[in-house]
C-alpha cells in the first residue's frame, strides 16, 4: 500500500476539485464546486475509512467508556493497559482484585465484546499491581536469591 500525504491529497482536492480514494484510483468527482465548505463530520468519516482508523477508534472508545462497559467498582480497581493480538490486558489494584476478575474473567469478556463495538477481543490477560523492583545498581547479580539474601 502506498503511502500518502494528506495536505497533499487536501491541496489537490482543492485545487482541481477531484478526490482519490486509496481502493478506487480512479478520480471521483466532488459535490459543488472546489472550495465550496463541506461539512466537518463528512470530511473526517471519509478521512477515517480511507486511512482505515476505525479499529483504533474503537480501541480509544474502549479505554475512555471502560467504566460504564464494566461498571464503577470493577472500574475502580481495574484499568486496561493495551490490546494486543486480540487479547486486552487488564491491570487491577491488588492482587486479590485480579484472582476475582480471573474467577469472572470469562463473564467479563462477554460484557466487553457486547458493548464495546467494533473491537475484536478473544481473551483477557489480568496482571496485579506493579511491584517494585529490588535489583538495583551495577552489582546485580542475575539469578541470585534477592537483596534480603544475607538475612538468617
Amino acid at each position: 500500500m502506498e503511502k500518502r500525504d494528506l495536505a497533499l491529497d487536501l491541496f489537490k482536492s482543492f485545487k482541481t476539485g477531484v478526490i482519490r480514494k486509496t481502493n478506487n484510483p480512479a478520480p471521483t468527482p466532488q459535490v459543488g464546486k472546489p472550495g465550496d465548505p463541506e461539512l466537518i463530520g463528512g470530511v473526517l468519516n471519509e478521512l477515517i475509512s480511507d486511512r482505515e482508523w476505525d479499529s483504533g477508534l474503537a480501541e480509544g472508545n474502549l479505554f475512555i467508556n471502560w467504566r460504564s462497559i464494566v461498571g464503577d467498582e470493577i472500574a475502580q480497581h481495574a484499568q486496561p493497559i493495551s490490546i494486543l493480538d486480540n487479547v486486552l490486558t487488564v491491570q487491577s489494584s491488588s492482587t486479590a482484585w485480579a484472582t476475582q476478575l480471573n474467577l469472572i474473567a470469562a463473564d467479563l469478556l462477554a460484557t466487553i465484546q457486547k458493548d464495546a463495538t467494533g473491537v475484536l477481543i478473544e481473551r483477557l490477560a489480568i496482571i496485579g499491581p506493579q511491584t517494585p523492583n529490588w535489583k538495583k545498581g551495577i552489582r546485580t547479580i542475575r539469578n541470585a536469591r534477592g537483596p534480603r539474601d544475607t538475612y538468617n
